[in-house]
């Protein structure tokens, strides 16, 4: 499935919308960002794919001296997306799994929690 970056970023914008508010209150200080492809780290095995990750400091992690910071930020991969699904629903049911699972771990839940959960 071919999806034009517009094209998808209309819809992550959307799904974000979607949310409940109680979800996405806490991302005050948070972008989020669409990069075309997942580049694996030198260490990971080079077919990894992921939909998106976070990368910042979980604000149950947080101290006083946080001020001042760039913003934490969710990235999601568009091409992982467009080789993973099949239709344009399955797009926007898996950027809402991974919005949700990927602001769980801004809020400091871990990995395990997520899944307990059933968010990823």
């Amino acid at each position: 499935m071919r999806l034009s970056p517009d094209t998808f970023e209309l819809a992550a914008t959307e799904v974000l919308r979607l949310l409940p508010a109680e979800l996405t209150a806490p991302l005050q200080n948070v972008i989020i960002v669409i990069e075309d492809r997942y580049i694996p780290e030198p260490d990971e095995p080079a077919d990894t794919m992921l939909y998106g990750y976070y990368s910042g400091v979980a604000l149950t992690e947080r101290g006083e001296d946080e001020f001042g910071h760039l913003p934490d930020r969710i990235v999601l991969f568009r091409e992982t997306f467009e080789q993973e699904c099949d239709s344009w629903a399955q797009v926007v049911a898996e950027l809402r799994t991974t919005l949700v699972h990927e602001i769980a771990h801004h809020v400091g839940l871990s990995e395990e929690r997520v899944h307990e959960l059933g968010w990823g």
